[in-house]
């Protein structure tokens, strides 16, 4: 795979926001040539990321902890993005530090947010498999959609699947089980 390369200002924009603190509930996220800032989730979000945190935690490996609201830095290609869920190496507690290389990720959820849904849809599809995290599970309340990217060659996912809420999501290793969406909830309802 090719090393990617970044500009200074890639760089120094990642540092610039690595030092920055948002105000409470708020993350900030870097693609790019953009700093991005995003207002805490509703109480559908929460509980929607809750059912599926639910059953990853059953299925997690003993090596992986679960972290929500984690920055995942990938500084070669100059990202800096903040899954809702996230499941890394228990030995980064051991590393200290509010930021986890990227590509020790084992899988990146994310819950579209309704005012920003492009950032999810777009920005991260685009981002994670550069970043080399190799699962990418995005729900998209708005629709009652799910979608799991896999398989990141290249910086680009070579696997999708796709289904609907109550349908059964086929998550590989390391976890290696059947999602159930059944009790995911729509923004609408």
């Amino acid at each position: 795979m090719a090393e990617f390369q970044i500009p200074e200002r890639h760089a120094q924009l990642l540092e610039y926001a690595q030092s920055l603190t948002p105000p409470s509930g708020w993350k900030i996220e870097v693609s790019g040539d953009e700093i991005i800032m995003m207002a805490g989730p509703s109480v559908i979000h929460q509980r929607n990321l809750l059912a599926v945190r639910e059953q990853f935690d059953a299925h997690r490996p003993t090596d992986l902890m679960p972290s929500e609201n984690t920055d995942l830095a990938s500084p070669a290609v100059g990202k800096l993005r903040n899954p809702d869920l996230t499941y890394i190496p228990i030995t980064m507690v051991e590393r200290g530090g509010n930021d986890v290389p990227a590509e020790l990720a084992a899988i990146a959820v994310e819950i579209v947010s309704p005012s920003n849904p492009e950032n999810d849809l777009v920005g991260k599809v685009r981002d994670y498999p550069l970043m080399r995290i190799p699962m990418y599970l995005l729900i998209d309340p708005r629709d009652g959609v799910i979608t799991l990217y896999s398989d990141p060659v290249g910086g680009v996912y070579h696997r999708r699947w796709s289904g609907k809420f109550g349908d059964t999501v086929p998550i590989p290793e390391p976890f290696a089980f059947a999602l159930s969406t059944d009790d995911l909830i729509a923004y609408s309802a």
